[in-house]
């Protein structure tokens, strides 16, 4: 049994797809005069706002991203759980396991996306994307939240669904457990387990 059960945030624990992609999509028309479909815009999901920009080749990184992370607050009424989610992590946190996040949201996204749903209690330790040097596809993340939870490689599984998440998970040679119920596929994953629903997650207990 693993000691340590570390989550990703988006796509995981929170549905936050459509919120992220429609802000992003009127950011870029508000600030550039561009239009994309979201379609063209769903690889930015998992990795870090700032990274997305820079692949979309915008100018004025920082402001576009600050407006960006604006318009996702707006439209936070749409944020949700994950249904089974809050029931599985609560059964998790009175087990015997230790409970950690690393997400490539910055602390401040984190307090006003993900605490209002009251489980931050739940975790010994978050890992924001602020808090190491390296992020994601990189181990450091993951790595600083072993060191924090006091457990081992061997010890340890993280749960995300995409493919910086399973990237950063072999990386630090800790498991990997696809979230289905966000990733919505299984092409291009290398995991050791396979979760279609969360409730799934109870048999690592």
């Amino acid at each position: 049994m693993y000691k340590a059960i570390i989550f990703d945030v988006d796509g995981t624990i929170i549905d936050t797809e459509k919120v992220i992609l429609r802000a992003l999509k009127r950011t870029l028309e508000n600030e550039l005069g561009k239009t994309y479909k979201e379609e063209e815009l769903r690889f930015v999901l998992g990795i870090p706002g700032e990274e997305a920009l820079k692949k979309l080749k915008v100018p004025r990184i920082k402001e576009i991203h600050r407006k960006w992370t604006e318009a996702v607050a707006e439209g936070g009424g749409d944020i949700s759980l994950f249904a089974g989610i809050e029931e599985v992590i609560q059964h998790l946190a009175n087990g015997n396991v230790r409970l950690g996040v690393v997400t490539s949201k910055l602390r401040e996204e984190l307090r006003s996306e993900f605490t209002p749903f009251g489980l931050d209690g739940h975790f010994e330790t978050m890992i924001c994307a602020d808090d190491t040097c390296r992020r994601k596809p990189d181990p450091d993340p993951l790595v600083a939240c072993m060191e924090a939870l006091n457990v081992k490689v061997g010890e340890t599984i993280y749960i995300g669904d995409s493919s910086y998440d399973n990237q950063s998970a072999h990386a630090a040679n800790v498991d990997f457990g696809l979230a289905y119920w966000g990733a919505k596929t299984t092409e291009g994953y290398q995991a050791e387990y396979i979760f279609k629903k969360p409730s799934d997650v109870l048999c690592l207990l």
